[in-house]
């Protein structure tokens, strides 16, 4: 049941603040959608900024998920949460402070370090850059780059599977296939190891169909239909059975376990 007035997370960082968002969307995702709202506080640099923007915040009441690597804002920060009463999870503190004592080694307190010294983080922003470059058949040309490419029919996950694989590093392009419209040229230049084909039930893949038109409030003759639905997935079938790729079915499965299956044939 979802709250009448979405409670308010703040993410507060010294940095970007993207492990706090990626933290507060995933323990959010676990209630119903529309009980919270979440707000970044991005690279807070002083004291005197931190105590001005909790305040603030704090009076509308919220929680506050925060990463702060700066000790002099981490130790305000607690002060902050002892003074005013409010709910906050220190993400970064916990963890720096156990393996600190587990090590002997003080942490640096750098701000932004794992940019810095993770090169899994490029890898994630170029592959999300390709992603985005090669989404819906777009730049066929570029195929022979990929690392992944997914093909199906519309409203087969595509989009959301490309986007996933691409924060885990993967470049991925996905192309959607239809009944009466020929495929690039290109994937049939492509190592069919890379390619994977999904597939779903029809009556769930109408259902989505629908439900899509009504989202968008527009009518497209025979997209929704079960006949259209089944000749375009005959027609994927088809086109997977031809190249020899793996196909993946995507109907009742979340994206991430999808993916996983996809990174199991990559990686196997």
């Amino acid at each position: 049941m979802s709250c009448e007035v979405p409670a308010r997370i703040y993410v507060l960082s010294d940095s970007l603040g993207e492990t706090a968002d990626l933290v507060a969307r995933a323990a959010a995702s676990q209630f119903p959608r529309g009980n919270f709202e979440i707000t970044r506080l991005a690279k807070v640099s002083s004291a005197g900024a931190l105590e001005e923007l909790v305040r603030a915040a704090s009076a509308r009441g919220c929680v506050f998920f925060y990463t702060l690597a700066n000790p002099v804002l981490r130790e305000r920060m607690h002060a902050l949460v002892t003074e005013l009463g409010i709910t906050a999870v220190d993400i970064l503190g916990t963890a720096v402070g156990a393996l600190s004592r587990v090590s002997g080694v003080d942490p640096t307190g750098e701000v932004g370090a794992i940019r810095r010294t993770d090169r899994g983080y490029f890898q994630r922003i170029e592959a999300m850059e390709f992603a985005v470059k090669h989404d819906d058949g777009r730049n066929p040309q570029g195929l022979a780059e990929a690392e992944v490419i997914l093909i199906g029919a519309s409203r087969t996950s595509k989009t959301p599977l490309s986007m996933y694989l691409a924060f885990k590093g993967y470049k991925a392009a996905n192309i959607p296939l239809m009944a009466e419209v020929d495929p690039p040229a290109e994937l049939f230049g492509v190592n069919p190891r890379k390619v994977f084909g999904l597939t779903s039930d029809p009556d769930l893949l109408s259902s989505i169909r629908s439900k899509r038109l009504s989202e968008l409030g527009t009518y497209a003759r025979h997209y929704a239909e079960r006949e259209a639905v089944e000749r375009d997935l005959e027609s994927a079938r088809a086109l997977m059975r031809r190249l020899g790729c793996i196909v993946v079915r995507t109907d009742d499965r979340a994206i991430e376990e999808t993916a996983q299956e996809i990174i199991r044939y990559l990686e196997g």
